[in-house]
């Protein structure tokens, strides 16, 4: 377990950097200790990703150019969680729970307690067979060739995880909310897709990096995270604000997450640049609701 932890933080660090450019990428904003009066002590990760570029042409036709989504993650490992908030869509989230065991997959009710109101679907990712998007795949990170020079593992064949020694599972149940009328359906469908995708091709390279984080202690992936984040945030153009340091103590709420799943505080009010002057005369034909054509009919 604790290589995987190790291993897994060295991959969102490697990953993060790579992927990201002058102005798009994964910006840290915060990444601390933090201790839970229920899940004890972990780390609290505060990230902005700006992915404009990423999305589906049908989506950057209705998205303001300049966009975030905020990454909020308590790591109470072997428990997290995960929340998404969109920096200009008060009606979208996504919610993570993740749960990690030492067995091939075979815990069906892991999440019975969380999800028993919820319709759920139960997706299995395998990091070898599963097809990934052509332009992230790459032969050198590809379960079915990597061979570790350290471990000996590798060259993961059809039905690996029925022998493959050590092994573990990364439970996760995805929540996904995005409550607009006429885009909703297509939006949440796109939105698992996206999560479903990363997920496999972040677990691939967690993988096929092995040799690179094996011998790290947890001390070694923290300092590398840093100074990874740190390349980041200068890489994609982010510096960070001057802080004035206060007196005033903060109040205890604003300190500690809640003992149960945090939630980010999502605004029930649309930004100013979406809202319609007060004072701005209603034309009597305007149509009380807007339906987008969907360009897949």
């Amino acid at each position: 377990a604790l290589q995987y932890r190790i291993g897994q933080l060295y991959m969102i660090s490697k990953h993060s950097h790579e992927q990201s450019d002058r102005g798009e990428g994964v910006e840290v904003v915060q990444n601390e200790p933090f201790e839970d009066p229920n899940h004890g002590n972990g780390q609290l990760t505060e990230k902005r990703v700006y992915l404009n570029s990423k999305l589906p042409s049908w989506a950057r036709a209705v998205v303001p150019k300049i966009f975030y989504v905020t990454e909020k993650a308590w790591n109470y490992y072997p428990y997290t969680i995960t929340e998404y908030t969109c920096s200009f869509l008060p009606k979208f989230s996504i919610h993570i729970e993740t749960k990690y065991e030492d067995n091939k997959g075979s815990n069906d009710s892991i999440f019975d307690k969380e999800a028993k109101d919820l319709e759920r679907e139960v997706c299995f990712i395998d990091i070898a067979s599963d097809e990934i998007p052509e332009r992230y795949y790459k032969e050198s990170e590809d379960p079915k060739y990597f061979k570790s020079q350290k471990t000996g593992r590798g060259q993961l064949k059809e039905g690996w995880r029925e022998t493959h020694q050590p092994i573990m599972c990364s439970y996760k149940l995805v929540t996904v909310k995005f409550e607009v009328w006429g885009l909703q359906t297509r939006v949440e469908q796109f939105v698992h897709k996206v999560v479903r995708d990363i997920l496999l091709i972040g677990h691939r390279q967690a993988f096929a990096w092995v040799d690179e984080w094996y011998d790290m202690t947890m001390d070694e992936v923290r300092e590398f995270e840093r100074a990874t984040q740190e390349a980041t945030n200068k890489k994609i153009g982010i510096f960070p604000p001057a802080i004035s340091i206060s007196n005033i103590s903060m109040p205890s709420s604003t300190r500690s997450a809640p003992s149960s799943a945090p939630s980010t505080p999502l605004s029930t009010d649309a930004p100013d640049f979406l809202t319609v002057p007060k004072d701005r005369p209603r034309k009597k034909s305007a149509p009380e609701t807007l339906t987008l054509p969907d360009p897949s009919k």
